[in-house]
């Protein structure tokens, strides 16, 4: 049971694993996880720090010789983009309310391949691999696995892989000005929702490797639900080499899955906030327990949740609202059936969804 609820978590992007296990499979971290050169030893040096005390004269001249600054969007974007192309690695936290997670991530693109280390620098050793469009899972007392996957969710902020231009019908970005991030000039946005129906962010993206440094998830209240915060980094090109003999690694198979995108429901929400699209769509029925349910995943390409409905079964299910962080669980009945959101939602919003399910026929959600 354990196994399957690490794993189904993982597939939706919620959890974060990782220990490598030498049960039949090679230990990536010796590969990847030897220290890197310190800036006296490296060839290449840690990315200068700009002073950012710049007099009024100073600022002046710049502004002169800037033919126009970027926008906000174009920041970010350019965000994403170094993301994907620098090599670099950064320990970074992640904080809420209920807890705080130390990180190291490293990445590196070889040969237009996209390779990247996660790696739990507290209690158990957990690491997510990431070998193009591979994500492979260790953790103590689970299988190993691999997921196809364009990047690394886990422990991540969404923004670092957003459509800035598709969000853009929902979201304005707003430039808030320069601050100092891990001792470096860094440029403040704001990701703020047109509506009152999803949480905002602020990022923090270093000056010169455009780099996220920061980044604060915020409720519509403005209190902050989620850190994403970096401690230290690094940008290291000879990372590249290290990280290109995660190659020669045997990693974990690839679990596939059969498409069920034209599976037949005979259920849907009624209303949806602007931007709001179906992803995907499954039916399964849960180990050790013989109730089918069905489940569509929906994301405006930043924030995602997923609406659930199994049969009630005679059970006098009790309306409860919980709300974990970022995530809010929104459980009530509807008939005869138990309908559940699960997401990265205010709950005002998720209850609004919740309550709108709608049943096209009398029929349960039966299992294939």
């Amino acid at each position: 049971m354990k196994q399957w609820v690490v794993f189904l978590l993982a597939v939706l992007g919620c959890y974060s694993t990782s220990a490598f296990s030498s049960q039949g499979t090679a230990d990536p971290s010796s590969v990847v996880s030897k220290p890197l050169p310190s800036p006296a030893e490296s060839s290449s040096a840690p990315v200068p720090v700009a002073d950012t005390a710049t007099t009024p004269a100073t600022s002046s001249a710049s502004a002169s010789t800037t033919a126009a600054s970027p926008s906000a969007q174009q920041m970010l974007e350019r965000m994403t983009q170094a993301a994907q192309d620098l090599s670099y690695e950064m320990s970074f936290i992640r904080v809420n309310k209920s807890s705080i997670d130390a990180m190291r991530y490293r990445h590196a693109r070889v040969n237009n391949l996209d390779l990247s280390q996660m790696l739990q620098l507290d209690g158990p050793r957990r690491e997510v691999l990431q070998r193009g469009g591979e994500i492979s899972y260790f953790e103590p007392g689970v299988e190993p696995f691999t997921i196809r996957s364009s990047h690394i969710v886990d422990y991540m902020p969404s923004v670092l892989h957003a459509d800035f231009q598709l969000l853009s019908q929902y979201y304005d970005f707003v430039p808030v000005g320069r601050a100092r991030v891990v001792d470096r000039p860094a440029q403040v946005v704001r990701i703020v929702p047109r509506d009152d129906f999803r949480y905002s962010y602020v990022v923090w993206l270093d000056e010169e490797s455009k780099l996220l440094l920061r980044a604060d998830l915020l409720d519509r209240d403005g209190e902050t639900l989620e850190q994403y915060r970096v401690i230290s980094y690094l940008i290291a090109p000879e990372l590249s080499k290290a990280m290109a003999k995660l190659n020669e690694v045997a990693l974990p198979p690839v679990i596939t899955f059969e498409p069920q995108t034209k599976l037949d429901m005979s259920w849907s929400p009624s209303w949806l906030p602007g931007g709001f699209a179906e992803i995907s769509r499954s039916r399964h029925r849960l180990p050790n327990v013989d109730v089918p349910v069905e489940s569509k995943l929906y994301s405006d390409g930043l924030f995602s949740f997923t609406v659930y409905v199994s049969p009630a079964e005679g059970r006098n299910i009790r309306e409860q609202l919980v709300r974990q962080g970022r995530r809010t669980v929104q459980t009530e009945q509807q008939g005869q059936y138990e309908v559940t959101v699960v997401g990265e939602l205010p709950p005002a919003t998720a209850k609004r969804i919740a309550h709108g399910v709608k049943f096209a026929g009398s029929s349960a959600p039966a299992a294939q």
